[in-house]
């Protein structure tokens, strides 16, 4: 799905309250596991407190990039 500036987006929800940042925590927990990434690789950069957020995923690009289109084209979403 993109957004009105075209930049790719993604809907997800989890079932942790958002409290203490445990929200963030599940769906970096969540992403994490579907990506085949570390927790530790996955940070909230924009929006803790706010529905819509922007993540940052740190390593290599190319692996990352091929990894979650690999991802979104498995899960339909391509």
């Amino acid at each position: 799905m993109m957004d009105a500036q075209e930049n790719a987006v993604l809907k997800a929800s989890v079932t942790k309250a958002p409290e203490d940042g445990k929200a963030n925590q599940a769906l970096i927990k969540m992403l994490a596991k579907e990506w085949k990434v570390a927790k530790s690789t996955i940070e909230v950069i924009q929006g803790q407190t706010s529905r819509n957020k922007v993540l940052l995923i740190s390593g290599d690009a190319a692996p990352l990039q091929n990894n979650i289109a690999k991802w979104t084209q498995d899960k339909g979403f391509a």
